[in-house]
């Protein structure tokens, strides 16, 4: 275990223990950032390795709501990206996360990386203010858990791409987190957990970009107080006095159905 986390960090049970009431009642809904997380070599590693081959994001060519690249492929990952994905799916880190969010559900890691995987804005990429899909497609499973990673050494806020939480009411900015390499932010995700890196990346070297890794954990069942919609994707919602896009798409049979035979994950 020591070979993918900090030593400040390697006794996950104590951490849990130690930062589980902060978690519980921050501030928009519950959450937590950790710096210098995971070994520092290990995950220059990963960040050395990162491909440059990542993919659009969403149902159309330009997303108004998003300007992002994703690569969820475990076959397109570096060694070492993927040793880090098998140890944050693990029974041990698992137990970590039950522990330090208090869910009355046991957590469930995606074995398919689904919308999660390797994540990359590149000059003037956004993703704006939004509550994550609900439902795993595949799986079935009710989203609980997100877990960002960041890859990015030296991120100034000028740059642009802080990860922004929401107040319920969509009225105002709560936190802002920089992403700077080897920080760690975990969080609920339900139908009302609004977040989101909706300032434009502007790097001053226009080639920089802003990397992380997605990892997302589910359950059997959740609180019927967290589901504003029974079952949807990613709902984008504007900021007051902007110009973002808004944008819904409930989660229909029909819609999954065309987008996995798409993504040739559905055999008629």
């Amino acid at each position: 275990m020591s070979k993918y986390l900090n030593n400040k960090y390697k006794n996950l049970d104590l951490i849990a223990e130690e930062y589980s009431e902060s978690y519980i009642k921050a501030d928009p809904y519950p959450h937590i950032v950790f710096d210098n997380f995971f070994d520092d070599d290990f995950l220059n590693k990963i960040t050395r390795d990162f491909p440059s081959n990542l993919n659009k994001v969403g149902y159309y060519s330009d997303h108004p709501a998003e300007q992002k690249l994703a690569l969820y492929d475990f076959s397109k990952f570096s060694e070492q990206t993927c040793e880090l994905i098998d140890f944050t799916n693990s029974g041990k880190f698992i137990k970590f996360l039950n522990k330090i969010t208090n869910l009355e559900n046991n957590l469930i890691p995606d074995p398919y990386c689904w919308g999660g995987g390797l994540h990359e804005l590149r000059d003037s990429g956004y993703l704006n203010i939004h509550s994550d899909f609900n439902k795993h497609p595949l799986m079935k499973l009710d989203r609980r858990i997100n877990m960002l990673i960041y890859l990015n050494h030296n991120w100034k806020e000028s740059y642009g791409g802080s990860l922004e939480l929401w107040d319920k009411d969509m009225k105002k900015c709560v936190q802002k987190v920089i992403p700077v390499f080897n920080r760690v932010v975990i969080f609920n995700t339900n139908d009302f957990s609004y977040h989101g890196n909706p300032d434009p990346i502007n790097h001053p070297d226009k080639t920089a970009s802003r990397k992380s890794i997605a990892l997302y954990y589910y359950s059997n069942g959740r609180p019927a107080n967290e589901v504003s919609l029974k079952d949807h994707t990613t709902s984008f919602r504007k900021r007051p006095n902007s110009n973002d896009s808004e944008m819904l798409t409930y989660y229909k049979k029909i819609f999954w159905k065309f987008y996995l035979k798409k993504k040739g994950l559905l055999r008629e």
